[in-house]
């Protein structure tokens, strides 16, 4: 066990939360969560998230929420900054909700390394259906906000994270979407201290842009207070 203070990665997803739940489980103090967001500031990087319900998932953990707008191309730089301001309040460790993308993790030790703070990575090398396993036992609840045409048609999207939603996965599709195929957003569980209360307004189609220049279509659910 430890005393240490530190701040969580934040997607606002179920990979983010478990990761979440097994340091604090380990005594982690986590006061704070990260969340990159686009230029406007106005949706999250990864899962398109607005601010406003980002904002209500981080007051239910209790936790502040840190919202940082980036570009693609500046995007490590502002990510090390904020680092660098964590460690400066005597937050030495960040937890991150990887399994197993290697480029993932070695990208996550340089910026932490850059700024002198330790990557946790509580999930890392784990069965993924037992972490999806874990995490509905452990009685978190989240919805599905974003899929991936590529491998899921629309209907998915919207749905409950449940046992029901693991078993009409296409095959091929993995249990926990590590590979982009979708993405959850925790509202309640043991952790919360109510459940976030957001409605779906409407199913939407977007063509983000990645880093490396690929692109790929997905639905999102578009989430509202």
């Amino acid at each position: 066990m430890t005393n240490r203070k530190a701040f969580c990665s934040w997607s606002g997803g179920k990979d983010s939360c478990l990761a979440l739940n097994r340091a604090i489980k380990n005594g982690f103090e986590i006061t704070h969560l990260l969340t990159m967001f686009d230029e406007t500031g106005e949706r999250s990087r990864s899962h398109a998230i607005s601010l406003e319900v980002m904002q209500a998932q981080a007051k239910s953990l209790g936790a502040e929420l840190i919202a940082s707008s980036a570009s693609w191309q500046n995007y490590q730089t502002v990510f090390i900054e904020e680092l660098a301001k964590l460690k400066s309040q005597n937050i030495d460790a960040a937890i991150f909700g990887d399994i197993d993308l290697q480029e993932h993790r070695d990208w996550e030790e340089e910026v932490c390394a850059a700024a002198k703070i330790e990557a946790v990575l509580p999930l890392w090398k784990e069965n993924r259906r037992d972490l999806v396993h874990e995490f509905l036992a452990e009685g978190f609840r989240s919805v599905v906000i974003c899929v991936n045409e590529k491998y899921l048609p629309k209907e998915f999207c919207g749905r409950v994270f449940d046992e029901q939603f693991m078993k009409d996965l296409p095959d091929g599709v993995d249990a926990c979407g590590e590979n982009g195929e979708f993405h959850t957003f925790v509202f309640d569980g043991k952790l919360f201290n109510n459940p976030v209360p957001y409605k779906i307004d409407g199913i939407y189609s977007h063509t983000p842009t990645f880093p490396s220049g690929d692109s790929a279509s997905f639905y999102y659910a578009k989430l509202i207070l």
